[in-house]
């Protein structure tokens, strides 16, 4: 239980954003408490032992890491060390008849080389350097700013000083923008799947839901690289939870929040109730962050959900364990190569578009797009020293378009789409490979296939994501409109209706993804920065 009855910080919710804003308050001399359901912290940014019996720690939810700023390291003293991909992605295609696909990475010549080999030519290689350009350029303004006050509209237009680019990203449809710089369907799709990672959008949809998810990741480190991190992405919240208890923090986990009142506690302050499973308590707090989703707040405050539904989750993840590498149809391309970066399948343009209508209608897709990451070609420490000397890799696949709607609320029918789904996602994995995937599986200690499977109703389940969404709910643009007061994103992004209660997750302003960035502000909004 608790040491205390009462902390200036009561934080609900151990994932990685709670535990940066429990280190925070702790190193600015607060009593802090975090407070966790489960039996570790972490959240979804954990690497764990997916298979009985081998000695392989997969990072099963989140994956890489792009948006955790730079100084949020160096403040906290973390301990990490992130690997750079050599590629940064490969996809495959068959074009009139012969195997074929665009590798980009190993240096800027070589992927000249496979966007001549593809396309004919090199005018989608330079558009795709003039775009990227821009990007990175973008970066350069956006990124930094997640860590300051929240501006207005105008205020980051007038910081990112680029009409065009501004226009691009944050006015018109993505799809248009892809459909003006590139012309070839691979490469089209190739941009675009930056723009749906998470998020169940049309590259045309008027809400711009595709153009937020696409800037979240071509900004983070001011250049869009997505790293992995040595020892998986539990390295990154362990090494959270170590800064957090330097500095004095309380971690409680196997703790579920019950409850929260914003003034009923003694003196006026606010009151966190829990539950072990056995015993109940409550403690008072002078400021309590949440840790957790918007619905999941509105729950324990005893107040009705917010107006607005949650974005549903729309991926598919399989976690697997190979006992080697998968030969490709195309014999000049190594898949050392190949599955360094991410591996996309199914992801042109058009298959991108036709997934989406049809999941948007309620059917599977029956070309289902999604991509592929083996970590352990950047990192073989997620391996035994047997395995990896075995030739063993992990391989993750991360699907697209597979709406939380299409998996019922039956748990009979959820099973049987999954598994539709999951067939049809390797099949078309298999096009593009000399031998069936399946066919390169290892085996758990019982004799299984290592392969595990994720639905969007199972990270609802295990992790509380409202529909399974990765990021609570959609994306926002990182600026507040222009007039507004700031209620209730107030200065940092991060404020509610209720003073002492802000949410410090992804559901806050500038949420989504392994960042940090609202367990920052969140900390900065407590200790009046």
């Amino acid at each position: 239980m608790p040491a205390h009855s009462s902390y200036d910080a009561v934080i609900v919710g151990g994932g990685h954003n709670g535990l940066v804003s429990a280190a925070y308050l702790a190193r600015a001399g607060r009593r802090v408490l975090l407070l966790e359901r489960l039996p570790h912290t972490g959240g979804a940014a954990v690497s764990a032992t997916a298979f009985p019996g081998v000695a392989a720690r997969l990072s099963r939810y989140a994956y890489l890491v792009s948006l955790l700023p730079e100084h949020i390291v160096r403040d906290l003293g973390l301990r990490l060390t992130p690997a750079k991909r050599e590629f940064s992605s490969y996809t495959p295609a068959v074009r009139a008849g012969r195997p074929t696909g665009l590798l980009v990475g190993g240096g800027t010549e070589r992927t000249r080389e496979s966007f001549a080999a593809l396309t004919g030519s090199d005018r989608e290689f330079e558009a795709w350097q003039e775009f990227y350009a821009g990007t990175r350029r973008l970066a350069a303004r956006v990124f930094p700013s997640l860590t300051e006050p929240l501006p207005t509209r105008a205020a980051l237009r007038d910081r990112v000083a680029d009409d065009a680019t501004w226009h691009a990203v944050f006015e018109q449809p993505l799809g248009v923008t892809i459909e003006e710089r590139f012309a070839d369907d691979l490469v089209r799709g190739v941009v675009l799947t930056d723009g749906l990672i998470g998020t169940f959008a049309s590259a045309h949809d008027p809400s711009l839901r595709q153009n937020r998810c696409f800037l979240y990741h071509v900004i983070g480190g001011c250049t869009g690289d997505w790293d992995v991190p040595v020892g998986g992405m539990g390295a990154v919240t362990d090494a959270l939870a170590a800064s957090a208890r330097r500095a004095g923090a309380e971690l409680v986990t196997g703790h579920e929040v019950t409850g929260v009142s914003p003034d009923g506690g003694p003196g006026g302050r606010a009151e966190v109730r829990f539950s072990d499973g056995e015993r109940e308590g409550a403690v008072g707090a002078e400021h309590v962050l949440v840790n957790a989703s918007p619905q999941v707040l509105a729950r324990l405050l005893g107040e009705a959900a917010p107006p607005a539904a949650p974005a549903e989750g729309a991926q598919l993840k399989v976690n697997m364990l190979l006992s080697r590498l998968p030969r490709l149809r195309d014999p000049r391309v190594d898949p050392r190569e190949a599955f360094a970066g991410t591996f996309h399948v199914a992801e042109g343009y058009a298959q991108l578009e036709t997934a989406y209508q049809e999941a948007a209608a309620g059917r599977a897709p029956s070309a289902p797009p999604g991509e592929l990451y083996c970590h352990s070609l950047t990192d073989p420490s997620v391996l035994s020293p047997e395995l990896a000397g075995a030739g063993y890799q992990t391989l993750t696949l991360f699907g697209l378009h597979t709406p939380a709607r299409l998996f019922g609320p039956d748990g009979r029918a959820e099973a049987e789409v999954r598994d539709t789904l999951l067939a049809a996602a390797l099949s078309q994995l298999d096009e593009h490979l000399a031998e069936p995937v399946l066919d390169c599986l290892a085996v758990d200690g019982e004799g299984r296939p290592c392969l595990e499977v994720k639905t969007p109703l199972d990270l609802e389940r295990d992790l509380w994501l409202p529909g399974g969404n990765i990021f609570h709910g959609d994306l926002d643009f990182p600026f507040r409109e222009d007039g507004a007061d700031g209620r209730p994103a107030g200065r940092w992004g991060v404020e509610t209706e209720h003073e002492r209660i802000v949410l410090c997750g992804s559901g806050a302003a500038r949420g989504g993804g392994v960042s940090g960035v609202p367990g920052h502000n969140a900390a900065m909004a407590v200790l009046g920065r």
